[in-house]
C-alpha cells in the first residue's frame, strides 16, 4: 500500500445516485460505513429511480465481498491492466460521536468514522465525498477534507455548454453555390471546428439566408446549407418571432433530425415551437403517427398528494404549459375568432386524438415506433432517467427535449449534472441531433422585464 493512494469514505447519496461509485475511484480505496448500509436498506423498497439505485449498489456491493475471503483486509476492486484497483472496506465497528455532533444520525456517524482514519492514516489522504452539501460544511468545520461527486458532473462550469450557434468570423470567406441544392463553402475550414448541424450567423453570411447550418467539414473547407425561413411560412398557424426560433423551427421540422435539444428560460417558446412542429407533422404530413409528451413529477411548492382517475388524468395536472399552448395554437390555426364553435371543438378533438400524455413510471421496456416525443423539463431528469427515456425510440420516432437548467427542481441535481446538459454535451457530434439555446423571450414584456429583473 502506497502513500500516493487515497482514501475515500462515501455517503449515501453518492451510491444512490450513481451505484457503481464505489467502482469510479482507480486505485483509492474505498469505505462504506455500516451507517451507509442501513440508510440503502430504508431507501430500497418502491419503484422510484433513487430506490432502484440502492437496491443495485447493495448488489454491487455484495458482489465484491463475495469474491474475497478475507474482509478484514478489503476486498478488492477492479482496476485496469496497467493500474489495479482499490481495496473497499466496512467498518463494522462505531467510533465514539464529536463533540458539537452527539445526536446518533448518520451524517454525525460519518463524520466521526472519517476523523477517525484520517488520525489512523495520517501517511494518507482521507476524503469524505458526498453530495450533501450541509454535511460537507460540518466536516470543513472539523478540519476534515471533503468533496462533491463529480464523476456525472458533464461540465467544469454550465457557461461552456454547447448553445448551438456560432458566430462567423469576419475572416472567413463564404462561396456561393454554382447550382442549385448545392451547399455554400466556408474556408478556411482549419480556423474554427465546428458541429454538425450547428447554426452560422454574423456579417459573412449573406443577409439573403440569415444564417448558415453546417453539413460536414473537412480539411480544406467546410459545407453549409441556408436555413428555411420560418419567419415568413407558417407552421400551424405561427410564424417565427425571432432568429434563434427560426433556427429551432429548422431542426424541427427537419426528418433528417431524430433528437433535438432546446434550452431557454421561460417565455422562449420552447413548448409552442415543438407542438405547432409536432402537429404540423403528426396531422398535416402524417410523418408521425401521434404525439407523445412526457415530463418528471416534481412540484415546485407543496405536494397535493394522491390524484385519482387514469394514467393520463393523473398527469394532467403536470401538463398545465401544454394545454395553455394547444389552445394558443388552435385559435391560430382556426383563424378568426369568429370561427365556429363547431369547427373549433372538431379540431380540438383531432388535436386531443393524436396526442398523449405518458408518465416517467411506465417507459421501461417500451419501444416507440413514428412518434414525436416531446420530454418537458429534462433538467429535472438525471443522465441515467434522460438515457432509459431516449433509447425507447424505435424507427421513424423523433425525440425533442425541453428544459431549463437555470430552473432545477431535483435534489443533488446541478447545471453540470443535469440529464439535460449532458444530452446536450454528448449529442452535439451525432450528424442527425441538433441543438438551439433560446435566449430571447417572446411571452410578454411583462414576462421579459420579470425574467430579467426579479
Amino acid at each position: 500500500m502506497t502513500t500516493a493512494t487515497k482514501l475515500f469514505v462515501l455517503d449515501t447519496n453518492v451510491l444512490m445516485h450513481d451505484p457503481a461509485a464505489l467502482f469510479r475511484f482507480e486505485e483509492h480505496d474505498v469505505y462504506i460505513p455500516v451507517a451507509v448500509l442501513e440508510e440503502l436498506d430504508t431507501h430500497k423498497k418502491g419503484v422510484s429511480e433513487l430506490a432502484r439505485n440502492a437496491r443495485q449498489a447493495s448488489r454491487f456491493i455484495d458482489e465484491t465481498l463475495t469474491l474475497t475471503a478475507d474482509l478484514t483486509a478489503g476486498a478488492r476492486l477492479p482496476g485496469s491492466a496497467r493500474r489495479p484497483g482499490g481495496r473497499l472496506f466496512i467498518p463494522v465497528g462505531e467510533e465514539p460521536l464529536l463533540a458539537g455532533f452527539t445526536a446518533p444520525t448518520a451524517d454525525n456517524r460519518l463524520l466521526a468514522l472519517t476523523q477517525s482514519l484520517a488520525q489512523a492514516h495520517k501517511e494518507r489522504t482521507v476524503v469524505l465525498v458526498s453530495q450533501d452539501i450541509n454535511l460537507r460544511i460540518k466536516a470543513r468545520t472539523l478540519g476534515l477534507k471533503t468533496e462533491d461527486y463529480t464523476k456525472e458532473r458533464v461540465l467544469d462550469d454550465a457557461e461552456l455548454l454547447y448553445r448551438g450557434i456560432d458566430n462567423l468570423p469576419d475572416s472567413m470567406v463564404i462561396e456561393a453555390p454554382r447550382e442549385s441544392g448545392m451547399p455554400y463553402l466556408i474556408r478556411p475550414a482549419g480556423a474554427r471546428s465546428w458541429f454538425p448541424n450547428e447554426f452560422l450567423v454574423g456579417a459573412p453570411v449573406p443577409v439573403s439566408v440569415q444564417a448558415l447550418r453546417v453539413r460536414e467539414q473537412t480539411d480544406d473547407y467546410v459545407t453549409a446549407d441556408p436555413i428555411v425561413d420560418y419567419g415568413r411560412t407558417r407552421i400551424w398557424g405561427i410564424t417565427a418571432r425571432n432568429l434563434e426560433q427560426n433556427l429551432a423551427l429548422n431542426l424541427l421540422m427537419d426528418p433528417d433530425v431524430d433528437f433535438v435539444s432546446l434550452l431557454g428560460q421561460a417565455g422562449t417558446g420552447k413548448t409552442l415551437l415543438t407542438l405547432a412542429a409536432a402537429l404540423e407533422q403528426v396531422i398535416e404530413q402524417k410523418r408521425y403517427s401521434e404525439i407523445i409528451v412526457t415530463r418528471v413529477t416534481i412540484p415546485v411548492g407543496e405536494d397535493i398528494g394522491f390524484l385519482p382517475g387514469t394514467e393520463e388524468e393523473k398527469m394532467s395536472p403536470w401538463m398545465g404549459a401544454f394545454e395553455d399552448n394547444l389552445d394558443v395554437l388552435n385559435r391560430t390555426e382556426l383563424g378568426t375568432p369568429a370561427h365556429s364553435q363547431w369547427a373549433r371543438a372538431a379540431a380540438h378533438d383531432l388535436v386531443r386524438s393524436r396526442l398523449k400524455i405518458k408518465s416517467l413510471n411506465f417507459m421501461r421496456g417500451r419501444t416507440f415506433q413514428q412518434k414525436f416525443l416531446i420530454i418537458d423539463e429534462a433538467q429535472n431528469l438525471s443522465a441515467h432517467q434522460i438515457k432509459t427515456l431516449v433509447t425507447r425510440a424505435g424507427p421513424g420516432t423523433k425525440i425533442v427535449c425541453l428544459g431549463n437548467i437555470a430552473q432545477i427542481d431535483t435534489p443533488y441535481l446541478t447545471e453540470t449534472t443535469s440529464g439535460m446538459t449532458y444530452v446536450v454535451d454528448r449529442f452535439k457530434s451525432w450528424m442527425h441531433s441538433g441543438h438551439i439555446t433560446l435566449q430571447r423571450g417572446e411571452r410578454s414584456r411583462l414576462a421579459d422585464y420579470a425574467a430579467a429583473t426579479l
